[in-house]
């Protein structure tokens, strides 16, 4: 996942990617939504239970990212963006 360091992510598209990483988990282990068989069985059948889903390693990254700028020399331009507060409202 390229860039996921800086995505900003709404709340309403975290639910999205949630529910496209299970259809995916779904499908690949060839189950119907018609057998309405529960997201945790799917995920045991995949081998992914207990592991972090992909919202968790997105933060993870961003968290990365963060602590990568904050040891960044002042003059560096990610930290100065970081550390910049806007001087006025529109």
């Amino acid at each position: 996942m390229y860039g996921a360091e800086v995505w900003q992510i709404p709340n309403r598209e975290i639910n999205k990617i949630l529910s496209t990483e299970m259809d995916v988990l779904s499908r690949s282990a060839r189950k119907s939504r018609m057998e309405r068989i529960k997201n945790k069985y799917i995920k045991e059948i995949m081998g992914v239970k207990g592991k972090p889903d992909i919202i968790d390693i997105i933060e993870q990254k961003r968290l990365q990212w963060y602590g990568h700028v904050k040891r960044m020399p002042e003059g560096r331009i990610p930290k100065l963006i970081m550390d910049w507060i806007p001087c006025e409202r529109r």
